[in-house]
This record gives C-alpha cells, structure tokens and sequence, in this order.
C-alpha cells in the first residue's frame, strides 16, 4: 500500500484536472484559432476563475506547451503505423507510407499542424521536455527514411520541406479537398529519382 493514499488521491485528481483544461485549451483553439486561447474563458469552460487557472498552468504559454507536447506524442504515434493497404506491393512503400502519414496528420487537424510545425504564437518556445519529445519524433522519422535510403541531412531536410509545404498549400488553398494531397506521390517519386538522394560513396566507387 500506499504510505499516503491522500496524497495518492490529490495528485491523481490534479492529474486529471490538468488534463481536462488541456483537452478545453484544444476545443477553445479549434473553434477559434491559436491566438483565440483565452484564460479567461477557458477557466469558464472547465468551470474555474481564471485566477485558479494559474495553480494549474503558470501562463497561457505553459498551456501552449502541454498541448504542443501532447500533440507530439499523437504525433509520434501516428506515424508509427507501418501498414497501409494502398502501398503494399509498391517498392518506394516506406517513403510515400511516411510522406501521407504525414500530410495526413497535418491536414486532419490545421491548428494542431500551426502549434507543432509553425512559429504562430509570438514569444512561445517549447519546454526542453516537451522539445525533446519533437526531436524524438523526429529521429524516429529519420530512421524510417532510411529504409528509402534517404539519409543525408540535406536530404531530410528537403523531405521536411516538401511535406509540410504540400500541407500547407493543401490547408490554406483547398481545405477538406486533395488537391495537393493528390501530388503527395509525384514529389516523393521526384526525390528518390534524383541522383543527390543516392550519393556514391567510396566503396561504391571501388
């Protein structure tokens, strides 16, 4: 047993109180936007001042920085699915599986895409433990890019590039359609078919 169930109880129910005013914080930036986060009314939404709030959260930018961590680890998770019945029997599978993944997760939720790959709320920057979440994901990308032999920096950097740019354009320009959804394959056959993704090295050359 417990040494203190009390104490046990309390942090459980702070735990689930943080959590409530986070999944609030989302639906308030769903309805209307990043900068539309308001204490406010977000303590009138879970039911406190918004003075109580700052026991919880000690700025508008701590809650930013929980749901930025949050939406990474959906983010990691999403991209772990390694199965998808449209690339089964296509070679370059690994790259466009993790190129609509992608574009996917971005388009499914425009604000959630604004806080985790845009710079949108001034002055914000994420705590080194919720970075560290994002730099895991991102490692865990690059891993997976590997296997389409897409390894160098600049290469994965090109890769960032292009997929969030395609999002955005698909975001801003055709919301709810596929306009640049339906390039997503074009651009990732464009970058496995260019010579600088698959340098030679030296042994290659022996």
């Amino acid at each position: 047993m417990s040494g203190n169930p009390n104490g046990d109880r309390r942090s459980a129910r702070r735990q689930e109180t943080l959590a409530e005013i986070v999944a609030a914080a989302w639906e308030m930036v769903a309805e209307h936007g990043l900068a539309g986060l308001s204490m406010r009314d977000l303590g009138d939404r879970v039911g406190m001042r918004a003075q109580s709030l700052y026991s919880y959260f000690a700025s508008k930018n701590k809650i930013y920085d929980a749901m930025f961590m949050e939406g990474y680890q959906a983010f990691s998770a999403w991209m772990e699915a390694t199965d998808d019945p449209r690339f089964r029997a296509d070679p370059a599978r690994p790259a466009r599986l993790l190129a609509h993944r992608f574009v996917e997760f971005c388009t499914i939720d425009p604000v959630r895409y604004q806080l985790l790959f845009q710079r949108t709320i001034p002055g914000f920057e994420p705590s080194p433990e919720s970075y560290a979440v994002a730099l895991k994901a991102y490692e865990n990308a690059r891993e997976r890019l590997a296997d389409s032999g897409l390894r160098d920096q600049e290469t994965t950097d090109l890769w960032t590039a292009m997929l969030t740019g395609l999002a955005d354009q698909q975001i801003s320009n055709d919301p709810g359609g596929d306009r640049w959804e339906r390039l997503v394959d074009r651009a990732v056959d464009l970058l496995l078919a260019d010579p600088q993704t698959h340098p030679h090295t030296e042994s290659d050359k022996a």
